[in-house]
């Protein structure tokens, strides 16, 4: 009987905590939010463009430098053999980095 009283109380406790966090996290990320949203607003957005728009320019324009990147490394790997050893590896790293990235994002929607 004592231990079920103990489960109760520790999961209300849990509970609370997980609750309070939510809210900060919430709290956090939505200020984040409003100050990104005002950084793009005030300096990156073109003449009637929205803030949204602006974003997903951004983010096109990212992706082109990455693809221009990973053809120009490819171009040095192919004049220069050996010079990729291990950026397989490395490349494999930094998409589960981001796909943790992505995850932890996500997780914090639902």
């Amino acid at each position: 009987m004592a231990k079920s009283k103990l489960v109760k109380a520790n999961e209300k406790i849990a509970d609370a905590v997980v609750g309070g966090y939510k809210k900060i996290e919430d709290g956090v990320v939505g200020a984040y939010k409003k100050v990104e949203d005002g950084f793009v607003d005030q300096f990156l957005t073109h003449e009637g463009e929205t803030v949204e728009d602006a974003k997903k320019r951004l983010h096109e324009e990212q992706a082109k430098r990455k693809a221009e990147a990973k053809e120009a490394a490819e171009k040095r790997a192919a004049a220069q053999p050996g010079w990729d050893i291990g950026r397989a590896s490395v490349e494999r790293s930094l998409e589960t980095a981001r796909a943790s990235v992505e995850a932890g994002k996500n997780a914090g929607k639902h």
